[in-house]
């Protein structure tokens, strides 16, 4: 799941240092500088990576109780890219994203804990091919301030996850192709009031 999951990345909008500007923000991706990756064992031989190239959605920092803060993504399963097109289509398929049934997968988080400065649990439902199951995302707060191009007010994080292919009724090529599928994310959000103010 390539450059999926979320991932959301995305994500974790939870500690910012800094002024509040609102006590809730919003952020919507930029994305050129958000990446939804995935890493599954191909065989033993590799560790083969995928991404996901179409997603839409935003996270939600509330800085006076960082634990309320969301995310919400939503991912065309069409967009899935293995950087080789027969790849492509066996991934689109149904022996795996069938996404003629299923054009969309989508993250929405349910619950945020902060589990030490820069880092939280961020909790959510993932729904695949139907199925809805909960997901954590481990995120780290990279950074938050004013960007040093264009101005604009911008939170980065990064994010880790490992899902059961299975457990969503992707049972294709198994065991030889890891039912564990290693998700990460990179993401980076402006601030939509579009100030650059802290």
């Amino acid at each position: 799941m390539k450059k999926f999951m979320l991932t959301a990345a995305v994500i974790g909008s939870f500690i910012l240092p800094g002024q509040a500007h609102a006590d809730v923000e919003k952020y919507s991706f930029d994305k050129a500088h958000t990446q939804i990756l995935f890493f599954v064992n191909h065989l033993g031989f590799s560790n083969s990576q995928g991404e996901f190239l179409d997603y839409d959605g935003h996270f939600m920092i509330d800085r006076e109780a960082p634990e309320n803060s969301s995310v919400e993504v939503t991912i065309q399963t069409a967009s899935i890219d293995m950087d080789d097109e027969e790849w492509d289509d066996h991934m689109k398929n149904e022996d795996f994203f069938h996404v003629e049934k299923f054009p969309t997968m989508t993250f929405k988080s349910t619950d945020v804990e902060l589990t030490g400065e820069n880092t939280a649990n961020v909790a959510g439902e993932l729904t695949l091919l139907g199925v809805t199951k909960p997901v954590t995302l481990q995120m780290t707060h990279n950074k938050s301030g004013v960007h040093p191009y264009g101005g604009k007010y911008v939170a980065g994080f990064s994010g880790t996850t490992t899902i059961k292919r299975s457990e969503f009724g992707m049972n294709y090529g198994l065991p030889a192709v890891s039912d564990e599928v290693q998700v990460r994310i990179e993401v980076e959000g402006f601030r939509e009031d579009g100030e650059a103010a802290e």
